[in-house]
């Protein structure tokens, strides 16, 4: 696998809060980020900008084959780029959000995104990425040094991300959190760790002790990889 010692791979599911703490991880380590959220967003952009059907799995195939993505490292620069077009807002287009589910569950083009996010992770100058997103511990670097899958109860996580939109309606937020929970885990199972996969529940931590608790667990690989190996 290419340079898998540089990923911090990060999953979880909808509302664990998974970016904002691996941001705050990225930058407290002066390491690079990676959303992987957002690259599937811009090439569902990309199918739909293309005048295709994300139901069309022929079409999603073909769009992914010639996806010109780029995307910022920087934890400060969020930016996404589809052939040098500043897409950043866009992707985040409720027309866009509910086409996402339909590029991600083609497994081909998972295969071919997926290759975008190693070559990414080993070009980049950072020591390490934060990488974030689903099928990060399992598919895109299971041999990578820190594997965390970070989760929180549902009603915790509908909670959270009702906080994180104005006005809205709690009940209405946790019924679409289930929903996409019951749509991405027909994809990847994101809700229990794999063998060798760290959990970091943060149903009773706050931000900040979310935070804390994944840092000390990136301490904790990158001492044991120091350590002498007696055979």
């Amino acid at each position: 696998m290419t340079d898998a010692h540089k990923f911090i791979a990060i999953d979880g599911p909808a509302g664990s809060g998974k970016s904002s703490v691996s941001k705050a991880v990225a930058r407290r380590l002066d390491y690079g980020y990676l959303d992987t959220g957002a690259a599937y967003r811009a090439l569902a952009w990309h199918v739909l900008e293309g005048g295709a059907d994300t139901a069309d799995a022929e079409a999603v195939r073909s769009a992914a084959s010639d996806f010109p993505l780029s995307q910022q490292l920087d934890p400060d620069d969020r930016r996404v780029l589809v052939g040098g077009v500043d897409v950043t807002d866009a992707i985040r287009d409720p027309r866009v959000s509910a086409a996402v589910s339909g590029v991600a569950r083609v497994p081909e083009v998972r295969v071919q995104v997926n290759e975008i996010f190693r070559r990414m992770v080993a070009e980049s100058a950072y020591p390490a990425v934060v990488v974030e997103g689903r099928d990060i511990t399992t598919v895109v670097a299971p041999d990578a040094p820190v594997r965390i899958l970070l989760t929180a109860a549902p009603e915790v996580r509908a909670a959270r991300r009702a906080g994180e939109l104005e006005g809205s309606n709690a009940a209405a937020v946790a019924e679409a959190l289930h929903k996409r929970d019951a749509s991405d885990s027909s994809v990847v199972d994101f809700l229990n760790a794999a063998p060798g996969v760290t959990v970091v529940d943060s149903t009773h931590l706050d931000f900040t002790q979310t935070i804390d608790a994944v840092l000390a667990v990136i301490e904790r690989a990158f001492d044991a990889e120091k350590e002498p190996h007696h055979g």
